[in-house]
C-alpha cells in the first residue's frame, strides 16, 4: 500500500465512509483497508449523519428537505477544495494531462483538452498573455 493510498484511507475514513466503500474507491481489498484502519486507530462505526458545514470555509449550510446532501456553500468553495484535494479524485473519472503552453500537470474529463486554462490557450494561440510559468512572457 502506497503512502498516497494510506492518506486517502485516513481522509475517507474521517469523512465517515465504511471499509467497503473505501476499498471499492481505491481498488483495494476490504481486508487491507480494515486492517490498516485498525492498526492506525481509524476503526469504529461509519458516520450516519452528514456534517452541516461547507467543507472549504466552514459556513453552516441550509438544506431543504429532499434536496440531497450539500457539501459546499458555492461553486468557488467546491473548486478550491477539489484543487487542494486533487489526490482524492477518482482516477477513472479524470485523465492527467500536461498543458501545451506552460507544462503544468492538470486533470480534465474533457477529451482533447490541451491547455490548463484560458490564459494558456490565448498565449499559445496569440502570444499575448502570460502563462502560469514564471519565466514565460
Amino acid at each position: 500500500m502506497t503512502a498516497i493510498e494510506k492518506e486517502k484511507i485516513r481522509y475517507l475514513r474521517g469523512e465517515g465512509l465504511g471499509y467497503k466503500v473505501i476499498a471499492s474507491r481505491l481498488e483495494l481489498t476490504v481486508d487491507a483497508v480494515k486492517s490498516f484502519c485498525k492498526r492506525n486507530g481509524l476503526n469504529g462505526v461509519a458516520a450516519e449523519s452528514a456534517d452541516n458545514t461547507c467543507r472549504q470555509c466552514g459556513v453552516t449550510l441550509e438544506r431543504k428537505p429532499g434536496s440531497g446532501q450539500k457539501k459546499f456553500c458555492s461553486g468557488k468553495c467546491r473548486n478550491t477544495w477539489w484543487n487542494r484535494h486533487a489526490f482524492l479524485r477518482d482516477p477513472k473519472s479524470e485523465d492527467q494531462r500536461v498543458c501545451g503552453c506552460c507544462g503544468r500537470v492538470f486533470y480534465s474529463q474533457i477529451k482533447g483538452r490541451i491547455y490548463c486554462g484560458h490564459p494558456c490557450y490565448i498565449k499559445a494561440r496569440y502570444g499575448e498573455v502570460k502563462c502560469h510559468d514564471a519565466g514565460t512572457v
